[in-house]
């Protein structure tokens, strides 16, 4: 018996969730009745929880005891009653169908100890709802596990309207004696968690593909090629089946989840086109039951928004959180153990992409659509009031960061010092950032202090504001000297070069306007990523000068004679996309996307040998410059000193036993 005086558990239902639900107590060390309405169903039952411990078993220290031994504590039976007689808990999991639900709970009332406690497995319908189908509502709950229960670690404890505290204590009690992690949802709102967040983003992959005309593999291959989700939104709902998804989201909606239907997944479904068990559903498989992961490529994907598929979701957190429903560490933890979403967490998400982007999604959408339920929630909004953006902010939404997160102030430049990243952030907003002298010193001095920082593998340079950098501050051109000129330029040199030959690797992340000396600075960065409305050129031509921080010769080589010549000659500013066209830049998002695709280029950057990066960089920056031989003759001798290092030693061996190399810059 358990500390908590549970001996025997009841399990009624034998079909998917059912069996495996069993074997997880059976597992523990729990006598489990486990009750469905045929033997046939029952030995087939029995022998996939077997089958199931085996795997586990030649896994090795999975099982602490013996197949045999385990499998001894499975009782079955066809009858409610027998089933239930002498348990001290029971767990429901019969099909999600209400009335089927509330009978068998009726029955099991009859005839279970007053002291047992009832929990359904179910996913959608409201607790209380079934609760009151029995004598014992303070002690009913929810206890829902994920599919397949032996495996995965999450279960969602939903309290109803009349479960005592006792109640939710042994059940949260019980669920981390059977090894697994519980959430508390406090209040019975319709899809608990998990399904209410997993559908904000299904369905808001819908109305991307039928209102925007998205194709169905590239939204997935963003899903998994940017965000990093095991599988994208379509491949999903197919792996889940079209029809169990159309069920709870009719199921959801009915009870009051504020949501548009999806009528690709309502068209499939008509069609006997149910997904992998069917055979086809979004894709086509070898046959009914037989899974194969859509193939996507690489790059396939990538110029898709990110922040805008996930905001719903974001939203749904804090509806969840401002509700009280359950907390922000049981949310995280829901996401990551119940969806495998690969951050720490949906408030982690949000807050690398910037609580005021996510709210601009949500607004463009809700814009866009007419829709309700893309109405940016009251918390987050009061976030944004209160400044508190995420990681740039320093000040999360919905957490708050570490010390290893900190501010440095200089007079025009702020140095945002972020592991493993740093941001020199160009800080006159009101002036458009317009770049001085002191600035260039500024940046060149704060590129120093992180230099030999080893927690910093990548520094990130950005404007506040509406600007990246609108150039040169004109008033210094008054009444200038041409050795005063030649001064002022000496600063603005010695700074892109300070840059481009930087031994980390240096990404512009272009917000706005980057004119001028605004774009001779993001020109000399290793990477440029622009939002949608930046705007960029050398207008320095009408004012009767020309480019003088290196915009005649990094414009020449970053996109060609013609293109530079039209650029500088004419002074035109150019959109973002042409930027793109030209080779000016290396990628395009949505504005409200520009920090999250930013931290993404950082996150990659810096799970790379950092010694390795900076020979890189160098055999390519000089190479460009000079005669091949030359070139080749360094490069040669770059590679051997990157051959040397016990980073290189790390590499090799990583990849000879498949595993993920643990870079550490040595």
């Amino acid at each position: 018996m358990s500390s908590l005086g549970i001996k025997r558990v009841a399990v009624l239902g034998a079909g998917t969730m059912g069996h495996g639900i069993a074997e997880v107590f059976a597992m523990a060390g729990f006598e489990v009745n486990l009750m469905d309405i045929s033997d046939d169903i029952l030995r087939n039952a029995l022998n996939r929880i077997r089958d199931s411990l085996e795997r586990l078993s030649r896994r090795g220290g999975e099982l602490r005891e013996s197949v045999d031994l385990i499998m001894s504590r499975i009782h079955t039976t066809t009858k409610v009653s027998d089933a239930v007689k002498d348990i001290d808990f029971l767990v429901e999991a019969v099909p999600e169908n209400a009335d089927l639900k509330k009978n068998i709970f009726r029955e099991a009332d009859q005839h279970a100890p007053p002291h047992a406690i009832f929990a359904s497995n179910t996913s959608t319908i409201p607790i209380t709802e079934l609760s009151e189908a029995t004598s014992r509502r303070e002690r009913f709950i929810g206890m829902h596990f994920m599919n397949p229960p032996p495996l995965m670690k999450l279960v969602e404890i939903t309290r109803g309207k009349y479960t005592s505290d006792e109640t939710v204590n042994i059940t949260v009690q019980l669920t981390r004696i059977l090894n697994k992690e519980p959430v508390v949802v406090n209040k019975d709102v319709p899809g608990f968690i998990v399904n209410r967040v997993l559908f904000r983003v299904m369905l808001e992959a819908c109305r991307e593909v039928t209102q925007e005309g998205v194709k169905i593999i590239d939204l997935d291959a963003m899903a998994r090629n940017v965000l990093g989700l095991p599988m994208g939104p379509f491949e999903l709902l197919d792996y889940i089946g079209l029809d169990t998804s159309l069920f709870i989201v009719k199921a959801m909606t009915e009870r009051g989840f504020k949501a548009h239907p999806c009528p690709l997944l309502e068209d499939l479904v008509s069609k006997g086109k149910l997904g992998v068990k069917s055979g086809e559903g979004f894709y086509k498989y070898p046959g009914p039951g037989q899974y194969v992961k859509p193939r996507i490529l690489p790059e396939q994907g990538l110029e898709l928004d990110p922040v805008k598929l996930m905001a719903p979701a974001i939203n749904e957190l804090a509806w969840l959180v401002r509700e009280g429903v359950a907390t922000v560490d049981d949310i995280d933890k829901s996401v990551k153990l119940g969806l495998n979403y690969p951050w720490g967490g949906l408030s982690e998400f949000a807050d690398e992409a910037g609580i005021d982007n996510i709210v601009d999604a949500l607004t463009q959408l809700r814009s866009a659509s007419g829709w309700e339920e893309y109405e940016p929630d009251p918390l987050l909004i009061s976030y944004v009031k209160e400044g508190r953006l995420g990681r740039k902010s320093g000040r999360g939404g919905f957490r708050e960061y570490p010390p290893e997160v900190e501010f440095r102030k200089y007079d025009e430049v702020m140095l945002r010092i972020d592991p493993p990243s740093a941001w020199i952030i160009l800080n006159k907003p009101d002036k458009l950032n317009v770049l001085t002298p002191r600035m260039a010193d500024e940046i060149v001095n704060a590129l120093r202090s992180v230099e030999d920082d080893p927690r910093i593998r990548v520094v990130v340079i950005t404007g506040s504001g509406r600007a990246f950098c609108a150039g040169a501050d004109i008033n210094q051109f008054q009444n200038a000297t041409p050795m005063q000129m030649f001064k002022a330029m000496r600063h603005y040199h010695s700074m892109t070069l300070e840059i481009e030959y930087y031994t980390k690797p240096v990404i512009a992340a272009i917000n706005g306007y980057a004119l001028g000396g605004g774009l001779e600075i993001a020109m000399a960065c290793d990477i440029r990523v622009a939002s949608e409305d930046a705007l960029m050129g050398q207008p320095e031509i009408n004012l009767g000068i020309i480019p003088g921080a290196g915009g005649t010769q990094r414009l020449t080589r970053l996109t060609n004679l013609g293109i530079s010549k039209e650029l500088i000659l004419t002074g035109k500013q150019v959109s973002a996309k042409a930027a793109l066209e030209y080779g000016i830049v290396n990628r395009v998002v949505p504005k409200h996307a520009l920090e999250y695709e930013v931290m993404r280029w950082v996150k990659e950057l810096a799970s790379k040998p950092p010694l390795t990066l900076m020979l890189a960089k160098y055999a390519i920056n000089y190479g460009y410059e000079a005669p091949i031989w030359s070139a080749l003759s360094n490069e040669a001798s770059l590679f051997g000193v990157a051959i040397s290092t016990k980073d290189a030693q790390e590499g090799v061996r990583a990849f000879l036993e498949k595993r993920r190399p643990r870079f550490t810059g040595e």
